[in-house]
């Protein structure tokens, strides 16, 4: 069954299926996966939840009988909570923030799913509930260590997963299982009721068979929660949809820094995801990722490992015995770091975000792998720590760096097995990254995770962001043009070319630049060739306040009939220039 949002509310619309019927479908297929569930919910347990469906009105909760995983590291109420140590098990008396949210809005848990022990690993297979297989191949390792939330959502046991993600475990596992992974901007996903690994860097993460369904989640679960100290509200901007312009720029790394490990598919994959992003109108830009590289090694050679110990403290010094023998000799490190090994990487780490911040802010997004190569289970048990460690080789610099990412799947390689590639950015553009994945996936149209089900397109039913505002550019401000820049440097992206409606009339009026004013005359107007910039809007005022008389902003008629805000002039501009309207454009003119 197609459990995308979209689609399972229609068949709840269409009573072709109950949520009972189908929490009750889907645990008996659960029951039978192996090593992927640490608890299972069972009929009674799951009543309460659909039971409170019956008060909840479903046009009103965007989950309404939405099931859903979540890593066993995350609080369900009356549920232990496992984090994959036995011996670490107790009873959460109450859910985590986030998980409350998505109850709130509906959405039913089916259980808790297996992981990487206290969540360190990239593999899937440090539990001692047992390895996590791929679902795609089960000699192929699944990804961690949110394994298990991973493969339940891509084998079609749910419609979307939580997971963890500090070094990259809310991504890795998205390539290997073809699906979306979202890592949200630090903060923005309470962190109240999870089990920490590096508390100051640690994200819940999202997996999805679709961008739109990590879309709808996100809204729901960015909910500021003051009891979290690292709790960011999601700003006005990040609320709604925020496209990204039809011609884009993204950065890659240098030829040189791009590792493959070895995998001539995963690197052909990434060529082939590379020439896919310049279709669908994007330009590239070889960049050199050096900070990000370096920043990435302070992850695990720093003193962050120290925080690992720091959560795992009562259980490694009175009970190491409990840990696998892999996590206590990562985790066990962590005792060494001095105060001042700490301040020496901070400043090293504030080095290298001054230089990444410029990089990020140079692009409208930047592109790596999300992976340089997927391993066999085999693989990984002969070299467990190194092969982990060339896994998080694209993702272990994210979070230091406080950006947001989101795996997305692009292809699948001659082995059949899925790629991917992880779009990411500044702090709080998780909403710009959304909605680029999505046109990659609308684009390639592969099949929804491990299942054969067909990706349909959806239109999108979200408003525009509050946060952003379109305006109508037709001289000096268009792309290429010597005032562009005052729209690229306020971070506003190219929206729409298009023409004015035939009721204007145009004049060139001299300055220290040359500009074109736009009178409105119903009777002898022209149409005009103009381009449409999206802004955020806390940059608005700054942009107007530069803007010379007889130029002003007010409402553009476009040819399509819509009113959009943009630059006019005063009637006196008739006065000052000559009238070019015959030329039907700045660019043509100023050609001539």
């Amino acid at each position: 069954m197609n459990l995308t949002i979209d689609a399972l509310s229609s068949a709840y619309r269409n009573d072709e299926i109950t949520p009972e019927e189908l929490i009750q479908q889907l645990r008996l297929k659960a029951e039978k996966q192996k090593n992927v569930w640490i608890h299972l919910l069972s009929e009674s347990e799951t009543a309460p939840y659909l039971s409170a469906l019956k008060s909840k009105n479903p046009e009103e909760c965007p989950l309404w009988g939405v099931p859903f995983a979540i890593k066993d590291n995350i609080d369900l109420a009356g549920i232990p909570t496992t984090a994959a140590c036995p011996e670490f098990s107790y009873i959460a008396e109450k859910s985590a923030h986030v998980v409350e949210q998505l109850i709130a809005a509906g959405a039913i848990p089916l259980g808790k799913t297996n992981l990487d022990q206290f969540a360190t690993g990239l593999v899937g297979t440090r539990s001692p509930y047992g390895a996590t297989a791929n679902s795609f191949d089960k000699n192929y390792i699944s990804g961690g260590s949110s394994s298990g939330s991973s493969v339940v959502t891509a084998t079609g046991m749910v419609t979307f997963a939580l997971g963890t993600d500090t070094a990259g475990s809310g991504r890795i596992p998205a390539c290997f299982n073809n699906l979306v992974g979202l890592k949200p901007s630090i903060g923005l996903l309470s962190a109240s009721g999870v089990v920490p690994a590096c508390r100051s860097l640690d994200c819940v993460s999202i997996f999805s068979l679709t961008a739109d369904d990590a879309r709808t989640v996100f809204l729901v679960a960015a909910d500021f929660d003051d009891s979290d100290s690292y709790a960011r509200p999601n700003p006005i901007a990040n609320q709604g949809i925020v496209e990204i312009g039809r011609e884009f720029s993204f950065a890659v790394p240098l030829p040189e820094q791009l590792a493959f490990f070895g995998s001539d598919s995963y690197q052909a994959a990434y060529v082939e995801a590379i020439s896919d992003l310049e279709e669908i109108g994007g330009t590239k830009v070889e960049t050199d990722f050096s900070p990000l590289f370096d920043a990435a090694k302070l992850l695990y050679e720093g003193p962050w490992v120290a925080e690992r110990y720091l959560a795992t403290k009562e259980i490694i010094e009175n009970n190491p015995s409990a840990m696998m023998e892999v996590t206590h000799k990562i985790i066990a490190g962590g005792a060494n770091p001095k105060a001042t090994d700490a301040f020496t990487a901070l400043y090293q780490l504030r080095a290298a975000k001054q230089l990444s911040d410029k990089l990020v802010a140079s692009v409208d997004v930047l592109v790596t792998p999300t992976a340089g190569r997927h391993f066999t289970l085999e693989e990984i048990e002969q070299e467990p720590i190194a092969r982990n460690s060339q896994l998080g080789y694209y993702t272990n610099f994210m979070n230091l760096l406080d950006f947001a990412a989101i795996a997305v799947p692009t292809s699948f390689t001659t082995q059949k097995m899925p790629f991917g590639i992880t779009l990411f950015s500044s702090a709080m553009t998780d909403q710009k990254l959304l909605s680029l994945a999505k046109r990659i996936q609308d684009a390639n149209k592969l099949p929804l995770g491990a299942t054969n089900i067909p990706y349909t397109v959806v239109e999108d039913n979200l408003e525009p962001s509050l946060g952003y505002i379109d305006v109508v550019v037709c001289g000096a401000h268009l792309s290429g043009m010597v005032l562009n820049h005052q729209l690229t440097e306020r971070g506003a992206f190219l929206k729409q070319v298009t023409e004015t409606s035939a009721q204007y009339k145009m004049f060139a009026v001299p300055g220290s630049v040359e500009r074109p004013a736009m009178i409105r005359d119903e009777n002898n107007g022209y149409s005009f060739a103009v381009e449409v910039w999206t802004m955020p809007i806390r940059e608005f005022g700054s942009f107007v306040y530069g803007i010379a008389q007889p130029l002003g902003i007010g409402k553009v008629e476009l040819a399509s009939g819509e009113y959009v805000t943009g630059f006019i002039a005063e009637g006196y501009a008739e006065d000052l220039g000559k009238d070019i309207s015959k030329f039907g454009g700045w660019r043509k003119y100023k050609a001539s």
